[in-house]
């Protein structure tokens, strides 16, 4: 199944806001909206959209400093930005374009040209989403690649690790503390593969807060109980000094999930099908 885009669009004019909120839900996207530069700025700290059109005229801060400040956060550095506005002079498009806007289209618009700059800029983008953000690791396009040609090779294994309650830490302590969990995690995977030989082991970032590993039937057991350890050891870790010594059931609780799946539980005929059983195959660990 496709995933549905999301589109942020951030602009004051009720009508303009609605008109664009119906048509390109009609269209199949999911669409946020806001009328204020900050109230943009917050929601994109609890959602990432794929894409963000946004009006330069905005009641508190405009346009310019959205963009700026979305730009300066690693977060939300690489969400694609076309500039909606009623400016028509050329400094008004170069600083937009400087400020790493994708697109810059005025007002009134044809809306089937704004359709087609949308279109565009999500597909661009999705070309260049290749690895995860916060953790530098394969996402989908790389991942399906890996399990399609382990698919035609045959002989392979597949480890699952699933971070569980990641969201409800996030909402605690904030989502810079839920990315750090998110990098740690993927380095501790990558050493353990290093560690027990595996080469140059593939490893996937898999949704929101779900890894795979690519490796052989003879080291996925291994494989599992060291990843398992080492992720469990450093549970408490991921929490504030403050909070490290409280009741475990009075924080928001992190758990590790971790499931094994090999050629021989298939069968399989698409990358999507081993997904799936990857995250299906998940027991929580503790």
């Amino acid at each position: 199944m496709t995933e549905v885009q999301r589109i942020l669009v951030v602009e004051d004019d009720v009508d303009t806001a609605e008109m664009l909120t119906a048509y390109f839900e009609a269209q199949g996207y999911e669409v946020l909206s806001a009328a204020w530069g900050e109230d943009a700025l917050r929601l994109t700290q609890e959602v990432i959209p794929d894409l963000v059109v946004l009006d330069i005229r905005l009641p508190d801060i405009d346009g310019y400093e959205v963009c700026r400040r979305l730009r300066s956060h690693r977060r939300t550095e690489h969400i694609p930005i076309i500039f909606l506005t009623e400016r028509r002079e050329r400094i008004d498009r170069l600083t937009g374009l400087e400020l790493g806007a994708v697109d810059y289209i005025t007002k009134p618009f044809d809306i089937q040209e704004l359709r087609l700059r949308v279109r565009n800029a999500l597909r661009r983008a999705s070309l260049g989403t290749l690895v995860n953000p916060i953790t530098g690791l394969p996402t989908d396009p790389l991942i399906d690649e890996r399990l399609q040609t382990a698919l035609q090779q045959g002989g392979w294994a597949l480890l699952s690790v699933g971070i569980r309650g990641l969201r409800e830490f996030s909402d605690s302590y904030g989502f810079v503390a839920s990315d750090d969990v998110l990098r740690a995690v993927a380095l501790m995977m990558r050493n353990v593969a290093k560690e027990i030989g595996d080469g140059d082991p593939f490893i996937g970032h898999l949704g929101e807060a779900d890894f795979l590993v690519v490796t052989t039937p003879a080291k996925v057991q291994d494989l599992k109980q060291k990843v398992t350890s080492r992720l469990e050891q450093a549970i408490d870790y991921f929490y504030p000094l403050k909070d490290r010594e409280t009741d475990r059931s009075s924080r928001p609780q992190i758990s590790i999930a971790v499931g094994v799946v090999t050629d021989k539980d298939g069968p399989f005929a698409t990358p999507m099908d081993i997904k799936r059983a990857a995250i299906q195959a998940q027991t929580v660990t503790r």
